[in-house]
């Protein structure tokens, strides 16, 4: 086993290179990504983002990775004796600036035909790793939890394609609605719902989204058949920012498919859809987060960290509860409230654990006879 593989706190040390070597992957990686949305956007990029990106400071901010992943790199090469990681950074930035760095030029027309997200994961990693690990690090429930705890591979993977097929997902949300159910959709009723406050449309987006998630998670969790898709989420055995992203291609469609056909029917406004997007993806996020967070009395209005860790928790007492994702009152109706005050889960996982490491094995696993 190479030292990267290890989790020798030693190995990992300020100055032992790791540092800088993590950092020249990330900067060299994501950089010669971004190099390639320039060079292909209609393939890479989200249609809808390409007009709102100020070019001349993406521009700039390409330029930038790109020289400080060489230089982390080099200067991991210098301090490690085991230099893959050096390697792999200087290596990304130099096949990056020889494709043309940050200044290629974007030739041809624009088409708006099958994309993948490619930006959208570039952009969304920024984003959560810039928020969630230095708040990992700084209120961590399990401060003895690495970073780069075992298993974030397989997570960072389920990351990427779920960010990477952003469009082939939403089309595959939308679609079933559309053709389905198109003969409940009534013009004036939609107006009337459109022409509601927008704040109140949100809320009301909120509470009827939960409600279908609700019942939906709760089946996943009852039906043996649907369980073997949901159990590839709950199969992670640490909680982070990053373990809410390892959820079968199956189970995500199918969950915001049938979330989804309510607000096709309702119709409501965009800025209300919008809202809740933003506001589910962040709290999606944070539920799994590493983070020591009680709330106190407020942790019985909206869904915590602690309340949705007991969801995930292998104690007995935690199986099959808190399945709401905003809203703990639905599981306080529904008989499936677990949160006792001050506690936590002492593990997390499946006893047993049947489901198998690695993206693509779970993917697979659902389908698989049963031993």
């Amino acid at each position: 086993m190479s030292p990267e593989a290890t989790q020798d706190p030693a190995l990992r040390a300020f100055g032992s290179g790791w540092i800088s070597g993590v950092f020249s992957v990330l900067l060299g990686g994501m950089g010669l990504f971004a190099v390639f949305c320039l060079l292909f956007p209609s393939l890479l990029t989200v249609p809808e983002a390409r007009a709102l990106y100020p070019m001349p400071y993406i521009r700039a901010l390409i330029h930038v990775g790109l020289v400080s992943g060489f230089l982390f790199g080099v200067i991991c090469i210098c301090l490690r004796k085991w230099r893959v990681l050096g390697i792999i950074g200087v290596a990304c930035t130099l096949i990056a600036a020889l494709l043309g760095g940050s200044q290629v030029p974007i030739e041809g027309e624009l088409s708006n035909g099958p994309y993948l997200g490619l930006d959208w994961f570039l952009l969304n990693l920024i984003f959560f790793s810039a928020v969630f690990v230095p708040m990992e690090r700084l209120f961590a429930r399990h401060p003895e939890q690495a970073i780069f705890r075992q298993g974030w591979r397989t997570d960072i993977i389920y990351f990427l394609m779920s960010n990477l097929l952003v469009g082939f997902t939403t089309l595959l949300t939308m679609k079933p609605a559309m053709v389905l159910f198109s003969w409940a959709v009534s013009a004036q009723f939609q107006s009337a719902v459109r022409s509601q406050p927008v704040v109140l449309q949100f809320l009301e987006v909120i509470l009827i989204a939960d409600l279908f998630q609700y019942w939906v998670h709760r089946s996943f969790h009852t039906w043996p058949s649907l369980w073997r898709f949901h159990a590839v989420h709950h199969s992670a055995e640490a909680m982070d920012w990053l373990a809410g992203s390892r959820l079968h291609l199956v189970d995500a469609v199918a969950t915001r498919a049938i979330i989804f056909l309510p607000f096709y029917v309702l119709g409501f406004s965009q800025a209300a859809l919008l809202a809740y997007v933003i506001v589910v993806s962040l709290q999606a996020t944070f539920i799994h987060a590493n983070v020591r967070f009680n709330f106190g009395p407020l942790r019985l209005l909206f869904a915590t960290p602690q309340f949705h860790h007991w969801h995930h928790g292998a104690d007995a007492e935690a199986i099959d509860k808190n399945f709401a994702v905003h809203l703990p009152a639905l599981d306080l109706l529904f008989g499936t409230f677990h949160m006792p005050k001050g506690e936590w889960p002492h593990a997390y996982g499946i006893t047993n654990n049947p489901v198998p490491e690695g993206y693509l094995k779970q993917m697979v696993y659902p389908f698989r006879k049963k031993n």
